[in-house]
């Protein structure tokens, strides 16, 4: 007789690892997972199981596994068509909700939105604002707007976040403007080891490196943003551990004031911007 107790003596994999594959397999709680973990399972769901580890010895990621992750305190979709939403993330989110403080309806832009879960956690912290999300990849705009569906209030005042599929902001309408842009874009250099690596060998690679020194992106965000703030408008970045430095240089150079770099719970420099006035 195979119990859920059984399973969880024998798997190779860490305790939180397997109890979240048992919870997707069977459906169940995890207290459920306590009070019913001597009762006999079905020999599919022992097969399913059994299989996700396999897959998860592999490398292949949870949120993958199970098709989502929770992020800003909701639970995105997750494929692998876009990235694994991270709790470092969550920091953009944060800022861009100061800088939207005070205003009553504030536009807000996302860049390269993958799932939706930067311009998604915005909208649901501040029901008001206007979003757009862009992205290349329509596939990824798939998952996005069935993240908004199920995750926004269909009748909040901002209304629905128009998604749209462009190059950075090669497709925007050159008369909006936004009070708050930004951005998580890939800023991994191509030779980087890290790319080869855990989770990210099964993400989309477009959306992990620039094929270039990791900054290619973000020079062209950091020029062609400024034509669609508005004055005194906002522009913030998600970039790497050691590239701070060379943000804010781009920033400053492009005529942005008041630049900055904000670091994450780990400490370390994580995001960077600043405001436009020109």
């Amino acid at each position: 007789m195979t119990t859920v107790a059984g399973l969880m003596r024998a798997s190779a994999l860490p305790a939180l690892e397997t109890r979240i594959l048992l919870e997707h397999v069977l459906g169940w709680r995890r207290t459920e997972l306590i009070t019913r973990d001597d009762e006999e399972l079905a020999e599919e769901n022992v097969g399913r199981f059994e299989a996700l580890v396999q897959r998860r010895a592999a490398g292949e990621p949870i949120a993958q596994l199970v098709g989502t992750r929770e992020f800003f305190g909701l639970e995105f979709e997750v494929t692998p068509d876009v990235l694994i939403p991270r709790p470092e993330t969550e920091l953009l989110v944060e800022i861009a909700l100061e800088q939207m403080a005070g205003v009553e309806a504030p536009r807000v832009l996302d860049l390269g939105t993958g799932s939706g879960a930067i311009a998604i956690g915005i909208a649901s912290a501040h029901p008001q604002a206007h979003v757009w999300a862009v992205d290349r990849s329509t596939q990824a705009l798939a998952v996005a707007a069935r993240n908004a569906a199920k995750l926004l209030d269909a009748g909040r005042p901002g209304g629905e976040i128009t998604l749209l599929e462009s190059n950075w902001t090669d497709a925007l309408d050159p008369a909006l403007r936004f009070e708050v842009i930004v951005s998580n874009p890939p800023y991994i250099a191509q030779n980087d080891p890290h790319l080869f690596e855990g989770d990210l060998r099964f993400e989309p690679r477009t959306a992990l490196t620039d094929e270039a020194d990791g900054l290619a992106a973000i020079r062209t965000i950091v020029q062609t943003a400024p034509f669609f703030l508005a004055t005194g408008g906002s522009l913030w970045l998600e970039h790497g551990y050691d590239q701070a430095a060379d943000v804010r240089a781009l920033l400053t150079a492009r005529g942005f004031s008041d630049v900055r770099s904000e670091r994450d719970l780990a400490g370390i420099e994580r995001v960077s911007g600043g405001f436009f006035t020109a």
